[in-house]
């Protein structure tokens, strides 16, 4: 199971803060493709992803018992 924190807006666009997936690998591109159909999602590009409090690329692998944050850009001054 693949666990997805979401944070700032994102969190209104799922309705949750975060959300499980029964699944025992996927690539990050393939966990935004997977959320872009779910949730409509536009732009994931602009948004960070970590992997266990790591930030990731998206040929890196989530494996089942990962923990995945999705982090909006930030603005202020």
């Amino acid at each position: 199971m693949i666990t997805v924190l979401f944070f700032a807006h994102l969190q209104e666009v799922v309705g949750s803060e975060k959300i499980t997936l029964d699944l025992e690998s996927m690539s990050v591109t393939e966990l935004k493709t997977e959320l872009e159909k779910r949730y409509e999602f536009k732009n994931l590009n602009q948004i960070m992803f970590a992997i266990n409090e790591e930030y990731a690329i998206d040929i890196d692998v989530i494996k089942a018992g990962d923990t995945v944050a999705l982090i909006p850009p930030v603005s202020g001054g």
